[in-house]
């Protein structure tokens, strides 16, 4: 399917999967001038924590929604997350509460740091409680496995009739929480269907440490930090097979060509593959044995089951899950995706991690293409 006619496809197709949509009637920008100051984080893990503290660089007031009263007790009052970055201390100006609702009360705008695979579930239970016109900024990275939609489908479903009073933004680019936390500088983009809620939002979260570029192309920039993950886990088998630099360069070059082919077939622009969201995230999460997916992969080659590597890493590893959903992409659009074949053949138990070289290296030889 090319460009013009994933743009004009507004039913699901024959296979039962859904096809992300970009909105070319983009409605008028909701956003109203919130005088507060107050930035709500849903969601307590590393990632949830990390932005948290990202917001206050700007002198916002931060509060942060945990189901365990347990955190939420310890970063009232110690100022400490238990279970994430226990060892650094908050800013006073971070609270916590186990009441979405008291949570949401007031916020000028709403970061989403759930995991993909929660997200439906989760925006569906709560969609009442956001308010008009204060934007949502999604985090949340990967192909939602029971509805085969990327977030920016995912949640406008889950929102129904309140979907199109709530500005949605969606956050990706290069960035451990680990390193967040620690305050070291990095850049994202952050992608709205209207660029006006992209603008609103990169003026809300930028500071010195945190730079965040603006974007219209969710599509594209959906695709870059659901696809990253897959790949990651991919690199971090070559790595765990004792493979160097050489081979893992090649993995993120090949990489991004396949990302891009998948984004375009969806309706994205492939030079924003080129950017944060699509080459900068790859390279972060290929390189970095910080990264969840990465450490997978190493664990997988060193034998382990996946539910194994799981169990070790301690958190949710989006590539996994997300590696099936490419795959069944790949197959209605037609795309060959070798990498991601590779890496899905390895998730599904079909060949070990050593073999899957052969799917790679062992194709006929073409030439060097770049969409």
């Amino acid at each position: 399917m090319n460009n013009h006619e994933a743009k004009k496809d507004n039913n699901t197709n024959p296979n039962g999967m859904q096809t992300p949509q970009e909105n070319k009637n983009k409605r008028s920008s909701f956003i109203e001038e919130h005088q507060s100051g107050k930035v709500a984080v849903l969601g307590s893990g590393s990632y949830g924590t990390a932005m948290a503290y990202i917001a206050t660089h700007n002198k916002h007031k931060v509060m942060l929604y945990s189901r365990d009263q347990k955190v939420v007790d310890s970063i009232n009052k110690k100022h400490v997350n238990p279970k994430r970055f226990s060892s650094v201390v908050l800013p006073e100006s971070i609270s916590a509460s186990t009441d979405i609702e008291e949570v949401l009360l007031g916020a000028s705008v709403v970061i989403h740091a759930v995991p993909a695979q929660y997200t439906p579930n989760f925006i569906g239970k709560f969609k009442h409680l956001f308010k008009k016109g204060v934007p949502i900024v999604s985090t949340a990275k990967g192909i939602h496995v029971q509805t085969h939609r990327l977030m920016s489908e995912a949640i406008p479903h889950a929102l129904g009739e309140f979907s199109e009073d709530i500005p949605l933004v969606y956050l990706s680019g290069p960035s451990f929480a680990k390193e967040m936390i620690k305050g070291h500088p990095m850049a994202v983009v952050v992608a709205s269907e209207n660029l006006k809620d992209a603008q609103h939002v990169q003026k809300l979260l930028s500071s010195v440490r945190f730079r965040c570029y603006a974007s219209d192309d969710v599509i594209g920039v959906e695709v870059g930090g659901a696809l990253k993950n897959p790949l990651a886990i991919g690199a971090g088998m070559a790595q765990g097979l004792g493979f160097g630099q050489s081979t893992i360069a090649g993995l993120v070059t090949r990489g991004c060509r396949e990302m891009r082919q998948l984004a375009m077939a969806l309706g994205g622009k492939a030079e924003t593959l080129a950017g944060l969201s699509g080459i900068g995230d790859l390279m972060l999460t290929c390189f970095s044995s910080l990264s969840r997916n990465n450490r997978c992969g190493k664990l997988l080659a060193e034998g382990k089951s996946v539910e194994e590597a799981f169990s070790i890493i301690g958190e949710v590893v989006e590539g996994v899950p997300t590696a099936r959903e490419v795959i069944l992409l790949a197959e209605q659009h037609k795309l060959e995706l070798p990498l991601f074949r590779a890496v899905d053949a390895v998730l599904s138990g079909k060949v070990k991690p050593e073999d899957a070289l052969g799917l790679i290296m062992g194709r006929d030889l073409g030439l060097e293409k770049f969409h």
